[in-house]
C-alpha cells in the first residue's frame, strides 16, 4: 500500500472557485488517508468541516507604514517555509498562479536540497487577466516553468495557457468535481424555499465574488426579462467589488423588492436545490464551479457561451449557453424554461445527470497521481 502524503494546499479564502475547490479537495484528500495543510491570509469560506488530517494555518500581514500594500507574497513565503521546517510536506499545491505559486517557488529556494515538489493548479483570471498583465506576465510565466505538475481546470483553460505562455510542458486538464450527496436534489426543501418565494412563484438565482467578469448586472437584467412573463424571486448569493452596482440596477427596473442578497456567508449545498433557474452569464468563466453545484442540484443553467461552460453544459439538456451580454436572448428561454413544466423537468433530470459526470473520486484520484509522480521524480 502507498504511503499516504503530506500537501500544504495554498489558495484564496473567499468564495471564487479556486478557493472552493482547493479547501474540498482538501477534504477529500484528508478523508483518503492524506495529511492536508491549507494555508491562506483568512479562514476561507468553505471550510466547514473538520478533519482530524485536515489543519488550516493563518499567514500573518504586518501592515507596515513604508509598504502602500502589505508584502502578502513574502509573508506566505515565510509561512510555507516555516510549516515545512515543522512538517514533512511532500507537495505544494498552489490554486491560482499569482501570488500562490511565485510564493511556493521562493520557498523552494529558502529550503534547499529539502524543498517540497510544487503542484499548480490554474482558475482562470490568473491567466487569462492577471497573468497578461504587462506587470504579472515574465513572473506568471517564471512560476509555470519552475513547476513540477501544471493543471487547469478545464480543456479551454489547459490550450490557452500553453499558447499564451509559450510553455513546451503539458497542463493537464483535471476538471473541477463535485461532493455528488452534499449537493443534490434530495435537499430542496419546501421550509427553506418558502422564505423567499409564495405559491407557484419561480427561484432563480446566481452565486458568485461579484467581480466584474461574472456581469452580475446581466443577472438582474435577465431576471427582469424574466418577471415579465410570470412570478419569481431572486436569489444573489455572495459579495464582492459589483455589488452596489447590482443593487443600482435592480433599483432602477423595479425589481429589488424581488430580488434578495444573502452574502457569501452561506451555505451553498443549502439555497441552491431550492432553485428552480441559476443564471450565470459571465464575460469569462474557466469552467463554472457554481453552474455545476447547481446541475448536481438538478438546477438548469442558462449561461454565455465562453471559456469552459460549453465543456459543462450540455446545450439542451442540462441548460443553454448563449453569447456575452445577450440578455435578451436568455430572458426569453429562462422564461420559457420556467413556463414550460414537460421542459423543466427534462432539464432538471439531464443537469443532474451531466453533474455525476464529474463526481469527487475519479477526479480526486487524479490529483493523487499526480502528486506521486512529482515526488517520484
Amino acid at each position: 500500500m502507498e504511503r499516504p502524503l503530506t500537501i500544504a494546499v495554498i489558495c484564496h479564502p473567499t468564495l471564487g472557485g479556486s478557493g472552493v475547490v482547493a479547501t474540498d479537495l482538501g477534504l477529500a484528500l484528508a478523508r483518503r488517508g492524506h495529511s492536508i495543510h491549507v494555508v491562506s491570509h483568512r479562514r476561507p469560506v468553505r471550510i466547514s468541516a473538520t478533519h482530524p488530517r485536515f489543519r488550516f494555518h493563518e499567514v500573518p500581514v504586518t501592515r507596515y507604514p513604508l509598504f502602500t500594500y502589505p508584502p502578502y507574497t513574502l509573508a506566505l513565503a515565510t509561512k510555507l517555509a516555516t510549516l515545512c521546517r515543522t512538517k514533512p510536506i511532500d507537495v505544494l499545491h498552489a490554486h491560482y498562479a499569482i501570488p500562490h505559486a511565485v510564493s511556493a517557488l521562493l520557498c523552494r529556494q529558502m529550503l534547499g536540497d529539502s524543498a517540497p515538489k510544487i503542484v499548480t493548479t490554474l482558475h482562470g483570471t490568473d491567466i487569462t487577466l492577471l497573468g497578461l498583465d504587462d506587470s504579472f506576465y515574465e513572473i506568471t510565466r517564471f512560476s509555470l516553468l519552475q513547476s513540477d505538475g501544471l493543471t487547469a481546470v478545464s480543456t479551454f483553460l489547459a490550450r490557452e495557457t500553453e499558447e499564451l505562455f509559450r510553455l513546451n510542458s503539458e497542463v493537464r486538464t483535471i476538471h473541477n468535481f463535485i461532493d455528488l450527496e452534499r449537493f443534490s436534489p434530495a435537499r430542496r426543501e419546501p421550509a427553506i424555499r418558502s422564505r423567499y418565494v409564495c405559491g407557484d412563484e419561480a427561484l432563480v438565482g446566481h452565486l458568485s465574488n461579484f467581480r466584474w467578469v461574472k456581469r452580475t448586472t446581466d443577472v438582474v437584467r435577465i431576471f427582469h426579462r424574466i418577471v415579465q412573463h410570470r412570478p419569481a424571486c431572486l436569489l444573489m448569493i455572495g459579495d464582492g467589488p459589483d455589488m452596489e452596482a447590482v443593487k443600482l440596477v435592480a433599483e432602477e427596473l423595479g425589481v429589488s423588492s424581488r430580488v434578495a442578497f444573502l452574502g457569501a456567508e452561506q451555505d451553498a449545498a443549502e439555497l441552491l436545490p431550492q432553485l428552480d433557474l441559476f443564471l450565470l452569464p459571465s464575460e469569462q468563466e474557466s469552467f463554472g464551479l457554481a453552474a455545476l453545484e447547481s446541475m448536481a442540484c438538478g438546477v438548469p443553467v442558462i449561461a454565455s457561451t465562453t471559456g469552459g461552460l460549453p465543456e459543462l453544459v450540455t446545450e439542451g439538456e442540462s441548460g443553454y449557453l448563449f453569447p456575452v451580454g445577450d440578455v435578451t436572448a436568455m430572458g426569453r428561454k429562462a422564461a420559457e424554461i420556467l413556463g414550460d413544466a414537460s421542459m423543466h423537468r427534462r432539464l432538471r433530470t439531464g443537469a443532474r445527470a451531466r453533474a455525476s459526470e464529474f463526481s469527487e473520486a475519479g477526479l480526486v484520484e487524479r490529483y493523487e497521481a499526480l502528486y506521486r509522480e512529482v515526488v517520484a521524480r
